[in-house]
């Protein structure tokens, strides 16, 4: 069994629709749900503000990699189109794989360029780290150390100060 962080978000079409089908397409294996916040875009201030949201997945035969196609299945059934030339544009669906542990609590590390783990940038990202907090309080970065540290960091305080939490919002765990 592995257990795998999985970060949401969305700022195109309906943003919320978009994350709940998320939700729905990874069924059972959603364990746990994180408040819904409103952030403003991250590398490209030219776009809506996206909704952001992780979940935390668990499956008996599952590996990293397949945690990595089934974010994509998300991505692609929420028409999500890749545009290699705007890294940072707007979407209507993103679900990256942030973390995995494997059964014994052992995190999965990997240096493939289509699978970082953990991913590389997920310690900058106060959209990743906040939502995190809600589903784990202890979580921990491995490479980074806690979670609740990385958002007290510089390089996220900005980030976080610009989200807002969208109580009015909620996403449902099949659990």
């Amino acid at each position: 069994m592995t257990t795998a962080v999985l970060s949401l978000g969305s700022n195109l079409g309906d943003r919320l629709a978009h994350l709940r089908a998320a939700v729905r397409l990874l069924g059972g294996a959603v364990t746990a749900v994180s408040r819904v916040y409103e952030t403003p875009p991250w590398g490209d201030d030219a776009q809506p503000p996206y909704l952001n949201a992780v979940l935390i997945v668990e499956d008996a035969s599952a590996t990293a990699r397949h945690w990595l196609e089934r974010a994509q299945a998300c991505e692609s059934a929420g028409g999500r189109v890749r545009d290699p030339d705007r890294r940072f544009g707007p979407r209507t669906l993103d679900v990256d794989v942030i973390a995995v542990r494997d059964t014994d609590g052992t995190p999965v590390t990997s240096d493939d360029p289509d699978l970082t783990l953990p991913h590389p940038r997920a310690h900058l990202r106060a959209f990743v780290l906040r939502p995190w907090l809600d589903v784990d309080p202890d979580a921990v970065l491995i490479g980074h150390g806690p979670v609740a540290a990385l958002l007290d960091a510089p390089e996220t305080a900005a980030d976080l100060a610009a989200m807002s939490p969208r109580p009015d919002l909620s996403l449902e765990s099949t659990k």
